[in-house]
């Protein structure tokens, strides 16, 4: 193993921990770690959907076994999502769009999550509702077409709206977003078929390492980590992920 992929393996395991434990698959870190290193769209895209897809495959089955996940707050965002994400995975955009693109996305997503932090104890005062249906299948297309097109899985733009409408508590919104994270990035990275030549040969070295990291931020997301600290921490990843694309 040459020290460029043991450097990014251990880099893409510390962001895979922490992402993991707000019901984040770490895409958007992934890329933002990749662009620093000077990766073209392409291999960015493929890689980052490549190592989302193991970590929400590993969120969604330790929040699964956690109880705290509920179908119901799930499947009416991945309906749309699904095959919108299909459609986006499909879709290439040049590195002079594509890096300020997802870093405005970011920085917006950091902002209305840092504002729910802020706001968690008022927050943690009212019941959560039921996302109305409508308005889900609305959300989960959109949400799901930036981020095939990105490559960032979807969840780091649908935890912030689904706090500040009040569809779930932190913890309730990080198990649903794991899940949408795992039907996302599966969909957008079939779409981007075209593309999988630009994947690197030390991919299955960086599975490995998101594969541990993954898991505990998982374990611990699910199980220990108060609901207002998981808003900030997500909040502050969304920052210094959006910042390093745009800058």
């Amino acid at each position: 193993m040459d020290i460029d992929t043991a450097l990014l393996s251990a880099a893409f395991l510390v962001i895979a921990l922490i992402y993991a434990a707000v019901g984040q698959a770490g895409a958007s870190g992934y890329i933002a770690v990749m662009g620093l290193a000077g990766f073209t769209p392409l291999a960015m895209k493929t890689t980052a959907l490549s190592l989302n897809l193991l970590v929400a495959v590993i969120g969604t089955a330790l929040f699964l076994k956690a109880g705290r996940l509920s179908w119901r707050n799930v499947w009416p965002f991945a309906i749309l999502g699904f095959p919108f994400s299909l459609i986006g995975g499909a879709v290439q955009l040049p590195k002079a769009v594509y890096f300020p693109v997802v870093g405005a996305l970011l920085i917006l997503s950091a902002l209305q999550m840092g504002r729910t932090a802020l706001r968690g104890k008022a927050l943690a005062a009212d019941k959560p509702v039921t996302p109305p249906f409508e308005a889900a299948l609305a959300t989960g297309a959109v949400i799901g077409f930036i981020s095939g097109t990105t490559g960032t899985g979807g969840g780091v733009f649908l935890a912030p709206i689904i706090l500040s409408m009040n569809w779930g508590t932190a913890r309730q919104t990080a198990a649903t977003t794991a899940v949408y994270n795992l039907m996302n990035s599966g969909a957008a990275l079939i779409g981007a078929y075209a593309a999988w030549d630009h994947i690197p040969a030390a991919l299955p070295t960086w599975l490995g390492a998101v594969a541990v990291g993954g898991a505990l931020g998982a374990f611990a997301g699910s199980r220990y980590l108060p609901d207002r600290w998981l808003r900030a921490i997500l909040a502050v990843l969304l920052l210094f992920s959006g910042l390093n694309l745009v800058w």
